[in-house]
């Protein structure tokens, strides 16, 4: 078996090295935390539907969303969101609200449980899993200390988030311009590199991927809050299915739209080094 030879110790071929090791570990603890807000209310989500009370007091989607606004309060209180931040992910929520609203009236999804703060259809709740995505990315900005290598003018980038949400309610009636889009972001953000900071080592990866990734955890998690009945899309009526894999595409653009209102209160500061090093 072959070798290799670092400082004195010899360790097989391929083999990591402890520094990277340390570096991925750091990565995942810290999206953990990042995720924080989000992780925590897929967990009642979760929890709620294996052991809430048949007809107790307090429904189910209200008790959900009295939460979400406690977990809220508390990240202010104890200083782990700021002012500035739970502004835009306010806007976010918003945003959210008033899509839910048109896509349920639509008929895209549903939300089989009754309870009593909601508006309309909409259990007030769901907007919170907007919040969630928001919360995650400004606190991701702030914990791998985000900066940006080609970041396109944030002018085109409000544009194009524009008409992605515009998109999300034209496509029920004309046709669903996705691809432009898509090939719109790639246009923007194919030059993109975000650099972070899981520990100690600068890396860096297409801003584009990065997108990718996210949007591939969120759908992941969609999996989760549909198996455990928060909403149910019209296929999963007659029992619970996986989440069709092109729903990653919607979540892509939705992760834009994110983004794009974090760069509202975080400026994407450049990684000098990084560009002038792409110079050469």
């Amino acid at each position: 078996m072959s070798s290799r030879r670092n400082g004195g110790v010899v360790r097989p071929a391929g083999a990591l090295p402890p520094a990277a090791i340390t570096e991925f570990l750091w990565f995942g603890v810290k999206q953990v935390w990042a995720c924080l807000f989000g992780g925590l209310l897929l967990m009642l989500i979760l929890a709620t539907h294996l052991c809430w009370p048949a007809g107790a007091a307090l429904a189910r989607y209200d008790f959900l969303f009295l939460a979400a606004v406690t977990i809220q309060c508390a990240l202010l209180a104890f200083g782990l969101e700021t002012r500035e931040e739970a502004k835009v992910i306010l806007v976010f929520h918003l945003v959210g609200t008033a899509m839910e609203l048109f896509k349920t009236h639509m008929g895209s999804w549903a939300y089989p449980e009754e309870n009593l703060i909601r508006l309309g259809g909409v259990p007030l709740f769901s907007g919170f899993m907007y919040a969630a995505v928001g919360s995650y990315m400004a606190r991701a900005w702030h914990i791998f200390d985000f900066r940006f290598s080609h970041y396109p003018r944030r002018r085109w980038t409000v544009v194009l988030c524009l008409l992605i949400y515009v998109n999300f309610f034209t496509q029920h009636y004309g046709p669903d311009l996705r691809l432009a889009l898509f090939a719109g972001a790639g246009l923007l953000w194919w030059r993109c590199r975000v650099v972070y900071t899981p520990q100690a080592m600068r890396l860096s990866m297409p801003l584009l991927l990065g997108f990718f990734l996210v949007a591939l955890f969120i759908w992941l998690a969609e999996n989760l809050g549909t198996f455990a009945g928060a909403w149910v899309y019209p296929n999963q009526l007659d029992g619970w299915r996986v989440v069709p894999f092109s729903k990653i595409g919607s979540w892509y653009l939705l992760m834009l739209i994110s983004f794009v209102l974090v760069t509202a209160i975080r400026k994407p500061e450049p990684e000098l080094g990084l560009d002038r090093a792409e110079r050469r």
